[in-house]
């Protein structure tokens, strides 16, 4: 009996280590001489999205949406990674705190 259920938990083990991943769909977003590149990215609903912001300038910038609930800090010449949603359709404004007057942006989910 104790062998058959060690089959059972480890058939059961394998069909877990084999299910494929889903990964949330990668969105990058580049920050050049304090814009952001693209400004706008658009996302399907209800979808759990990666945002990938590198930051090409030399001063650190930082990522910030009151809306999407939503701050990070990316240093200069360097990556950061941002998840966002699964969100309802409408458009989602983000900034760069360090400069908010040239480094603005928006999520708009469709």
């Amino acid at each position: 009996m104790i062998k058959y259920r060690v089959r059972y938990y480890l058939l059961i083990l394998f069909a877990i280590v084999n299910v494929p991943v889903l990964a949330a769909p990668v969105i990058e977003i580049e920050i050049r001489d304090h814009l952001f590149y693209p400004d706008e990215i658009e996302i399907p609903v209800n979808t759990k999205v990666k945002l990938l912001i590198i930051n090409q300038d030399n001063t650190a910038e930082e990522f910030e949406s009151y809306e999407l609930n939503r701050e990070k800090v990316i240093p200069g010449g360097s990556r950061g990674v941002v998840f966002i949603g699964p969100l309802q359709a409408g458009v989602y404004p983000f900034f760069g705190e360090f400069y908010p007057k040239t480094a603005q942006g928006k999520v708009i989910v469709k």
